[in-house]
């Protein structure tokens, strides 16, 4: 018995002899707390040990999918994935398989999986339109899952999958589009520069994409949200979508309504929501113009048209009309005084 425990104790020595100094060290200190741990960082495609270039034996190393994606607080490993532009995606070469998977893949536990299928989404819109909106049901709450991972690389890839999903299906996901859309104004207001600049090319992408009479209505609550940075996105979006609506259309939302939503966002504590309701004044002067053009076509009395100054201050309280007019007319005051 006695003869077993030198033996065994013999193997132990030869087994640390072969060790660095410094790997002795934490071995001890790890021994010390009752748990021997590894630390793993990302390098390509394969995760390596960071405290030794070899495993020993008695070690087995994590999967790929299981190795913890934060270190000292900052995601790595995203340099695996590749963000491919829209017009670089190439169709599957097995549309079938792709779509029999594709549910459960976004709802993997595997970030990588979940990105790979983001990505056949993506795929699926622009080679197969509708066959993939059969599925959009299911498929934009997990998008709007993914969008909401705390790894980045999964967030933006959903970001991205978001702006095709505008471009190809348009006004037919409105009514799937208030979870999207808060968490890609959301998004759009973060300090993560990468997303943040993902986030707001999608918006650019759905103001463009999907019609202003069924945007306008989701974007006016996002006008009032506490969140300053959520407002001046919401905003952004809100001025880039009325020029769209046409004399007609802003005739039928109402351009009283839109000169006093203009009038309550120049208010506002942050410049992008002052700069986008300055824009905003703006394209409605130029479109009363043309709508008083219009009309005194029509009328035989000029007088029965106010004039912009006249109807903002119908419209709005007193400092809100002289906000808006300070906005609207200091370009002609300008080129008064300049010329």
């Amino acid at each position: 018995m006695q003869s077993c425990k030198v033996n065994m104790s013999g193997t132990a020595l030869r087994d640390l002899n072969v060790l660095p100094l410094t790997e002795l060290e934490k071995l001890h200190e790890s021994s010390a707390k009752g748990n021997i741990t590894k630390h793993y960082i990302w390098n390509g495609n394969e995760s390596i040990d960071k405290s030794q270039s070899k495993n020993p034996p008695s070690v087995t190393s994590s999967p790929l999918n299981e190795v913890n994606a934060a270190v000292n607080g900052s995601e790595v490993g995203n340099s695996e994935i590749e963000y491919i532009e829209s017009e670089n995606l190439t169709d599957l070469s097995d549309v079938d398989s792709s779509l029999t998977t594709l549910v459960k893949r976004l709802d993997s536990k595997d970030w990588m999986v979940i990105c790979e299928a983001l990505n056949n989404v993506r795929q699926l819109s622009i080679y197969h339109k509708e066959k993939l909106f059969e599925l959009l049901g299911i498929v934009i709450p997990l998008i709007v899952k993914s969008v909401k991972n705390p790894r980045s690389a999964v967030c933006k890839t959903a970001i991205m999958t978001s702006a095709d999903i505008f471009k190809v299906y348009n006004d037919l996901i409105v009514d799937s589009l208030d979870p999207l859309l808060v968490q890609l104004l959301l998004k759009s207001s973060q300090d993560k520069r990468f997303v943040c600049e993902a986030a707001e090319a999608a918006l650019i992408a759905m103001t463009t994409w999907v019609s202003p009479s069924a945007l306008l209505p989701k974007l006016h609550p996002y006008l009032k949200n506490k969140n300053p940075r959520v407002r001046a996105k919401a905003s952004m979006c809100f001025s880039r979508s009325v020029p769209q609506l046409g004399i007609d259309g802003i005739k039928s939302y109402g351009i009283d309504k839109l000169i006093q939503i203009a009038a309550s966002q120049l208010s506002d504590q942050l410049p992008e929501s002052r700069e986008a309701a300055r824009i905003l004044a703006l394209e409605l002067q130029t479109f009363y113009g043309k709508f008083q053009a219009q009309t005194s076509k029509d009328s035989l009395e000029e007088s029965d048209i106010d004039s912009w100054e006249s109807f903002c201050q119908k419209q709005l309280p007193p400092l809100s009309a002289q906000a808006i007019l300070r906005v609207t007319c200091a370009p002609k005051e300008g080129m008064t005084a300049g010329s």
